[in-house]
């Protein structure tokens, strides 16, 4: 299935996990969004001196993926809203389940929506990038996304983070202590999807694989060649 919506070159560099039928949605109904991000993982690319750096504001990571989507139009947005609650009376002189046509009260809610932010929104498509953060910002996404979903303001969600191949290269360079088990990794996000975090929201999520780290294979062959020069 993935062959046929995930184009060649970047179908083993990470690992897809369809939601809700995220990656049809994104495929017939928004091919020039889902272009653009296809473009945005084909351009990402890591080193090692990028994922040595564990995360927070010194990570590298997020701004790459900043200069690929700005110029596509992709921005970061937080919505904030109130609710407006309306209590229509039945008529007396009407049968059971006639209302009248205007409300006899009206109740405003405010802030009952604030603070859901998303890392990059285009058109109708949702993306959120978590690297090395605690696992519970996957709920802070989850709901963010559930929630412009349920507000009609998106059709599908995808969130891009580690794949568990990661740990291999971070065992092997020596900063696996960076990378936590309770960080926000691919194993942490679908334990969440199985258990419909995520709501109605379609959800597409990434994982980068080794395939897209520049230098890891450099790395294992001058790691090899030095273990054959201390075996002389």
């Amino acid at each position: 299935m993935n062959k046929k919506y995930i184009d060649d070159d970047i179908l083993f560099k990470y690992e897809y996990h369809n939601y809700g039928h995220a990656l049809e949605i994104l495929h017939e109904s928004f091919p020039n969004e889902w272009k653009e991000i296809q473009d945005c993982l084909r351009k990402i690319k890591l080193t090692v001196e990028d994922i040595s750096k564990a995360g927070g504001n010194e990570s590298p990571i997020p701004k790459k993926f900043d200069d690929v989507l700005y110029p596509y139009g992709w921005r970061e947005i937080r919505i904030s809203g109130d609710l407006i609650v309306k209590k229509y009376p039945r008529q007396i002189s009407q049968r059971r389940g006639r209302f009248a046509d205007e409300p006899f009260e009206t109740e405003v809610i405010e802030g009952y929506i604030d603070g859901h932010n998303i890392d990059f929104l285009k058109n109708r498509v949702a993306f959120d990038l978590e690297w090395n953060s605690k696992d519970q910002t996957f709920d802070r996404d989850l709901l963010a996304m559930r929630t412009y979903f349920d507000c009609g303001l998106i059709d599908v969600g995808i969130i891009v983070t580690r794949s568990e191949e990661l740990n291999d290269i971070f065992k092997e360079i020596g900063i696996m202590p960076k990378y936590g088990a309770s960080t926000t990794w691919m194993g942490k996000l679908t334990y969440r999807l199985d258990s419909r975090r995520n709501g109605g929201c379609p959800i597409l999520a990434i994982g980068i694989r080794k395939g897209a780290v520049e230098g890891y294979e450099r790395i294992k062959t001058y790691d090899k060649l030095l273990n054959e020069f201390h075996s002389r």
